[in-house]
Parts: structure tokens; sequence; C-alpha cells
């Protein structure tokens, strides 16, 4: 078997531990975030930081233009520059946290995405946004490290290789993302 034949099948084998009863509770979050006007924030490092604004970016322009309901979503890693200057001037760990203490509200939705389930700034941001009455979905990988019982959701790939849990997730993000922008919806009003 070649290396792209084994990646592929052992990729199919992640994609089958998807559990789609907990995208579909995703997805409802979503919807009820839309429908209520509540911000939704997503997160993550490396990969996943990509994941995240690669979603935000399916939300804000393939899921809301030109409908009639918005999505108001945020990818904190999009922030560089207050990105940069909390790293730098504080600490890492606080890059995602603080910026939701700026724009975060009881209702709103929080996402996390940590293949380890373990980085300390999303586990700080997950924290926070319970603390004061978000709802929060994870996406992990492996056992959902320390993340995943911190989510009110988690959407986990139990999966040992990292580019695969990332591979699952985009998939996962796909499917929420392609939800809205396939569903039948009048057009906004010009």
């Amino acid at each position: 078997m070649t290396f792209p034949q084994q990646y592929k099948s052992e990729l199919l084998k992640a994609i089958e531990t998807i559990d789609l009863d907990r995208v579909s509770q995703a997805i409802e979050l979503f919807h009820d975030a839309r429908a209520n006007g509540r911000r939704i924030f997503v997160c993550g490092n490396g990969g996943s930081a990509s994941t995240a604004s690669h979603f935000a970016c399916d939300i804000v322009k393939g899921a809301s233009f030109n409908r009639q309901s918005r999505f108001r979503i945020m990818a904190l890693t999009d922030q560089l520059p207050t990105l940069t200057a909390y790293a730098n001037d504080v600490s890492y760990d606080a890059v995602f946290v603080e910026q939701l203490k700026n724009f975060a509200e009881p209702g709103d939705l929080f996402l996390g995405i940590s293949g380890s389930g373990n980085s300390p700034n999303v586990l700080r941001a997950i924290e926070y946004a319970n603390l004061i009455g978000c709802k929060t979905i994870a996406m992990t990988g492996r056992d959902g490290g320390k993340l995943g019982p911190l989510a009110q959701l988690n959407i986990q790939a139990p999966v040992p290789h990292m580019g695969r849990i990332e591979d699952a997730h985009m998939i996962v993000c796909h499917m929420i993302a392609y939800h809205f922008m396939e569903e039948k919806q009048p057009l906004a009003v010009s």
C-alpha cells in the first residue's frame, strides 16, 4: 500500500468516528445563535487556528451573503496585532480569553478547537466563556484532553494522528457551514 493509500484508509476510519448527533447539536446551537443575534467566537492554535479562520470565513461569507439572517462570528485567531500584543506583554495563555472579555456576553457561542485538547489559551477561553454563561463547543482529538470535559458539547476525533484529527475537524466545520449555505432561505432585500 502506498503512503497516500494508507493515509486515505486511516482518514476514512477517522471520519467514521465523528458523532453526527453531536454535529447536529452544534448546528442547532449555531442556528440559535444566528436567530437570536448572538456572537460566535472560534479559536485554536497552529492548524486549528487555520481551521478557525477558514470556518469563520465560510460562515461570514458563504452562510451569510445575500441572506436575511446573518451570522456574527469572529475568529479570535485573526486579530493578529491584539494576539501578539497579549502574547508579548502578558502571556500567550491570555490571547483568546482577553479578547472574550471585551466582546463575549452571556448567551453567546464559543467554539474552541484543539487536537490535543490541552492548549492552555483555549482552556482559559472556554473556562471564561462557561463562567459568563456562553454556550460552549469543543472540537478535540485523541482522548479530548482537558478541553473536552469543559465544553457543553464536545465533538471528538478519537484518533492519535494529528493530521487526521485536523482533517476531521475541518470536515465537521464544513458540515456545519454547508448546512447553512445549502438551506433554503428568502433572499435579502437590497
